[in-house]
Order: structure tokens, then C-alpha cells, then sequence
């Protein structure tokens, strides 16, 4: 059976139409702020880049256009973990998708291929190294590619925070399509990041929307480190029956940190490439369903995971950068609830950033790019003025009000003499200050 020859529909279409499939698919009365320009900009035919933090909707915005468009979208993206999960929301959702990697056997490569040869398949997610395979790039030629969707779009920047080489391939997916337009998309992307992305996908005259940089339910802290396991399991007693993530340097300090928490009486577990898939597949889903409280996890942990009430995020060691950190602070509070993102912050961590990454064997560019950014993200932690003004500048976007009020450096700044307030009742029925006041007994926490 050839593939369906359903017919594009570039044209830009009504509002109306647009909003019948938000809520037919997705249930949503209205779009988020730049949803709707970057969604008719790509049904429209044109090259679009897409800045959109964390919890903005970034994936709708090729999601939808390629069940308006037809045919089959192709999206690139390089975590296997969150192609299936994408995958599988959107089959919940009545809109067929699949994830084609290499844990793929014989029977699902052509339960695929049957659904695209049909016209039943509207979104196929692959990785950038099984795009680019000649042989694949051929089989997809077959058939009505509509849009091309690059997500983690940063990814192919060497200036970017997690610089991938075979992302640079992916100029060539577009010489396979010239007619598809192309979606790049990303949470985290300074001027210059920007400006390579277009220029190594090849965008022609491509529309730029980036929206704004600003978490204001977010609160950020920098913490002296001193004594961080006491330090951790403090800030884990501030919340108290209360989701977070803990991000750590090490797979050792995954384990060592749910360890220590779990002695404590926190619901904390371990989350690193070195454990088994079933195994990983299991703690997404107990802190999905908050069987789990407390994730210590390296950096992979959180990307696609739609879970709105995360209440913390600490970062155990020095993140490798502005861009990677505020990418991960940014997986707190996507309900708009206030959350809380501290960093613990020692000189030591500096000297051992600096070692791994002149031991990297990166390359003298790479490792260049690496200190550079390393340097930024210890000046975040150094300054003495407003901390999202910081970041906001960092990305781009001119701070249009006063400081925050809202983070340590803005708090200390204007709190003035303290006052005595009643100790908040946690849900356990514990007060936070009791808490701390536990852990200061058994633990002594020394002053930051």
C-alpha cells in the first residue's frame, strides 16, 4: 500500500480552527502566551525558533500543527526515556505517535511502518543518530513528511550547555525535505545560542519568538556549603510531604543522598544512568504518583516528566552552567505555586568542576566554552544584587521592574530587624521550624 497522499495545508488558518483542536485533543480552552504565534507561523510554512522556558507548552507547538498538517511530523530528540513518554501521552490522547530507537524489536518496527504506510501515524520521534542514517533517511523519503520538529534544540550549538556533535548532522534532514518547515525548540538559549542554531539547521528567514525568562513563583537561594547533608535534609524538612528533586554531580551521590535521606525518614530515591530501565521507569512513575517524595538524580532526571507540583529543587553541587541550571530550577512549580530552588555553593566544588573539565579530553574549544560557562555560574553564585535580574540579563531580556523581593539576596537586603512568626504546621502536622530544630539537635547545622 503506497502512503496516504493526504494534501498539506500550509495556509495560515482561522483561530477558530486552531482552538477546535486545542480543546478536541488536549482539552484546553485557550493557548499559553506564544503558543498561538509560533503554532500559525509553522502551519503557515515558515522556519520557526522557539525559546520557551520550562513549563511554557513548547512541545504543543509542534504537537498540534502536525495534526492540522497531516501526513507525518518528524521530531528529533535525544533522550530515549522521553520519546516514549511523549509518545504514549499522545496516544492517550487519540493522536497517534510512535518512538522508533534501537530497543525497538522486529514486531514494532512494522506495527510503524503498517500505521505510517496507512496515513494512521501523524508524530514519529527518533533520535538525531537513527535520523541520519542513509538508509532511514531513504525509508522516510516514502512518505508525506510534513514538518520537521527539533527539540533540545541547543543541543547543537557548541556555545550551548550541552553540546551534542551529531546534532550538527541534522542540516542534512532538511536538504532530504526542503518543503517541510522546520520547528527548533528549547527552554534555554542565550543571543549567540540562538543565532548558531539557525545557522546550523540551515532556517531560512526563520521567525524567532522567546518568551520571557521571568519565574516569578520561583525563589532562588544560594547556600554557603558547610555541612550539605544536614543542609539537604533541612531544606527537605521545610517541605515536608512535599515533592522536590535533588540534582547531584555523581551516581555515587544519587545513592548516597537517598540514602542519608531515607535514614532521616524522607521518601527518597536514587535516579542515574547506571540503573537498569525497569528500574528507571519505576521511580518516574512513584514520583509521578508520589509514592516517592524526593528524586536525587543527575541531570537527565525531570526532561519530559509532566509533573506540576514540584515544590523544591536543590542543586547538591555546582551546576556546569547558567543555561543547565535554570533549565532544571525550572522543572519546580510549573503550577504557579511557589517553589522553592536552592543552590549549595562550597569553594571546593569550583576546584573539582575545573579538574573534570580539564580532564574531559573535550577538546581545547570545548573545554574553553566549558570554564567559560563555569565562571558564569559562579558569579551567580558570588553576586550581591538580585538574583533573577541576574538570569534575566544572562538570557537576554531587560528586567522591566525593581529586584524580585523574593530571593536571598533581596530578602537579606530588605528584611531588616526579624520578627517572631508562628512556625508553619507542615502537612504531617510537624512545624518546619520544629523540624529544623530536630535535625539542628541530632545534627548540628552550622550557620550559612
Amino acid at each position: 500500500m503506497t502512503p496516504q497522499a493526504d494534501t498539506p495545508r500550509t495556509a495560515p488558518d482561522s483561530r477558530e480552527h486552531l482552538l477546535t483542536l486545542l480543546k478536541k485533543y488536549w482539552g484546553y480552552p485557550g493557548f499559553r502566551p506564544h503558543q498561538e504565534a509560533i503554532i500559525r507561523s509553522v502551519v503557515g510554512g515558515r522556519d520557526t525558533l522557539a525559546i520557551l522556558t520550562t513549563g511554557s507548552g513548547k512541545s504543543l507547538c509542534y504537537q498540534l500543527p502536525a495534526v492540522y498538517l497531516g501526513g507525518i511530523t518528524l521530531v528529533v530528540s535525544p533522550l530515549l526515556a522521553l520519546m516514549k513518554d511523549q509518545a504514549d501521552a499522545l496516544n492517550a490522547r487519540g493522536i497517534m505517535a510512535a518512538a522508533w530507537t534501537g530497543q525497538l524489536d522486529s514486531a514494532g518496527r512494522s506495527r510503524i511502518e503498517a500505521a505510517m504506510r496507512e496515513g494512521r501515524l501523524r508524530i514519529l520521534f527518533v533520535s538525531p543518530e537513527k535520523c541520519m542514517q542513509p538508509g532511514f533517511l531513504a525509508f522516510l523519503k516514502g512518505f508525506p513528511v510534513r514538518l520537521l520538529a527539533i527539540d533540545e534544540a541547543h543541543c547543537i550549538s557548541e556555545w550551548g550547555h550541552d553540546f551534542r556533535p551529531e546534532y550538527r548532522e541534522l542540516a542534512r534532514l532538511r536538504a532530504g525535505f526542503p518543503n517541510a518547515p522546520v520547528i527548533a525548540l528549547t527552554a534555554t538559549a542565550v543571543p549567540e545560542v540562538r543565532n548558531d542554531i539557525a545557522r546550523q539547521l540551515g532556517l531560512v528567514q526563520p521567525r524567532e519568538f522567546v518568551g520571557s525568562f521571568e519565574r516569578k513563583n520561583l525563589i532562588y537561594k544560594v547556600i554557603r556549603k558547610k555541612n550539605p547533608e544536614v543542609q539537604l535534609a533541612a531544606i527537605c524538612c521545610r517541605h515536608k510531604n512535599e515533592s522536590g528533586i535533588v540534582y547531584c554531580l555523581s551516581k555515587k551521590e544519587t545513592e548516597e543522598c537517598a540514602a542519608d535521606l531515607r535514614q532521616r525518614g524522607f521518601a527518597a530515591v536514587a535516579y542515574h544512568a547506571g540503573l537498569s530501565r525497569p528500574v528507571r521507569e519505576n521511580v518516574q512513575e512513584a514520583f509521578l504518583n508520589n509514592s516517592a517524595k524526593v528524586v536525587c538524580a543527575t541531570v537527565a532526571f525531570g526532561m519530559g516528566i509532566d509533573k506540576p507540583d514540584v515544590r523544591f529543587v536543590v542543586h547538591y553541587d555546582l551546576p556546569k552552567s547558567v543555561e543547565s541550571y535554570y533549565q532544571e530550577t525550572g522543572r519546580a512549580g510549573r503550577d504557579g505555586k511557589p517553589a522553592e530552588c536552592v543552590l549549595l555553593f562550597g569553594r571546593r566544588d569550583i576546584v573539582r568542576m575545573n579538574w573534570m573539565l580539564d580532564h574531559d579530553n573535550a577538546g581545547e574549544k570545548a573545554t574553553r566554552i566549558a570554564h567559560r560557562n563555569l565562571r558564569e555560574i559562579v558569579r551567580y553564585c558570588e553576586i550581591t544584587t538580585c538574583r533573577k535580574h541576574f538570569l534575566l540579563t544572562y538570557f537576554g531580556e531587560k528586567p522591566t521592574g525593581p529586584a524580585c523581593g523574593t530571593c536571598d539576596v533581596c530578602t537579606a537586603t530588605t528584611s531588616g530587624p526579624k520578627k517572631k512568626t508562628p512556625a508553619r504546621r507542615t502537612p504531617a502536622g510537624r512545624s518546619s521550624a520544629g523540624c529544623v530544630a530536630v535535625l539542628q539537635r541530632s545534627y548540628p547545622i552550622p550557620s550559612v
